[in-house]
């Protein structure tokens, strides 16, 4: 049966990708946002589709709807350290008033409400890996805190509305994402090689590259995410790559495949960044019968694919 699905930050990375696979299921989505960091190429190929609609508006502001809706997905938010950093209150504000808002919506139209929660609840975490259980090791006045605590608050707030007013919430703790749409100046850790390593310029490792991290491709965790939307789960539940790898191999892959010249060098660590990340998907695994598919290099080399396709359409 057709879904309408309301989408906050659908025009995203991540929330591209979900609009994509709802529309091609045949459901009606509503996109809603303000492209401070998503952008309309990602969903210029769905503006014709008569099951799509856009709304350019910020979610941290009041927003009415007519019409049903059975899903409300909240994936607005910048992610990455450079926009959250260069947009601290924005960032607080959609994880606080804009969840706020879209748990309002959810109420009001008896849909189902989910939360994209991140990875980053367990700050830099003393256990791992990291299970739902884990409470974190969060700095709340480090510059990453201004991220970090608004989805911790946003996690709150969801489970406050599912007990108090009876909407079915799902949070989805999402681990370190990549594929096709993140944009060249993201500066997170994938796309950051990448594009410098395209470009022939310095590879740049933040410490001594010993950190770790687990990569997801996008098509996995849309898959997962699917899953969680129409599971009985409204607790939090991990989606990521269990595979651990450091930050150091990962540019040496990159570099390889890539054919890269490029030059790998160490720059200081940014303050509370974490030293380990690696999801405990038990869960997943168990309730949901999820577990990522695509192996990393077959992940990196779609993703470079199209790092070299945007390059060529800037240069």
């Amino acid at each position: 049966m057709s879904k309408t699905l309301l989408i906050t930050g659908g025009a995203g990375f991540i929330g591209s990708h979900l609009c994509d696979r709802f529309i091609g299921e045949g459901h009606k989505v509503i996109c809603v946002d303000n492209f401070i960091t998503g952008s309309n190429k990602n969903i210029r190929n769905l503006l014709p589709n008569k099951n799509f609609s856009f709304i350019k508006h910020d979610i941290s502001r009041e927003l009415r709807l007519s019409g049903k809706i059975d899903v409300v997905l909240h994936f607005a938010s910048p992610a990455s350290p450079p926009d959250y950093l260069k947009n601290p209150i924005q960032t607080l504000k959609v994880g606080s008033l804009g969840t706020h808002i879209a748990l309002g919506i959810a109420k009001e139209k008896k849909s189902i409400f989910l939360l994209a929660s991140t990875s980053e609840v367990y700050g830099d975490p003393l256990v791992n890996p990291q299970s739902e259980s884990y409470w974190g090791n969060v700095n709340p006045v480090g510059p990453r805190g201004v991220y970090d605590e608004a989805k911790r608050f946003a996690e709150a707030i969801t489970l406050a509305y599912h007990r108090e007013h009876r909407v079915n919430t799902k949070i989805v703790r999402i681990f370190n994402t990549y594929g096709s749409r993140m944009r060249l100046e993201d500066r997170r850790v994938i796309p950051n090689f990448i594009t410098q390593a395209l470009l022939g310029k310095p590879m740049t490792v933040y410490g001594d590259g010993r950190q770790t991290r687990s990569y997801c491709y996008v098509d996995d965790l849309v898959a997962g995410i699917r899953k969680l939307i129409f599971s009985g789960l409204n607790k939090p539940v991990n989606l990521g790559n269990p595979n651990e790898m450091s930050v150091l191999k990962l540019a040496k892959l990159i570099k390889r495949l890539t054919a890269s010249a490029s030059k790998i060098v160490e720059r200081p660590l940014p303050e509370d960044d974490p030293k380990l990340r690696c999801p405990d998907i038990t869960l997943a695994k168990a309730a949901l019968h999820w577990a990522p598919q695509v192996p990393l290099e077959a992940g990196l080399e779609q993703t470079i694919a199209y790092f070299k396709k945007a390059l060529l359409n800037k240069a």
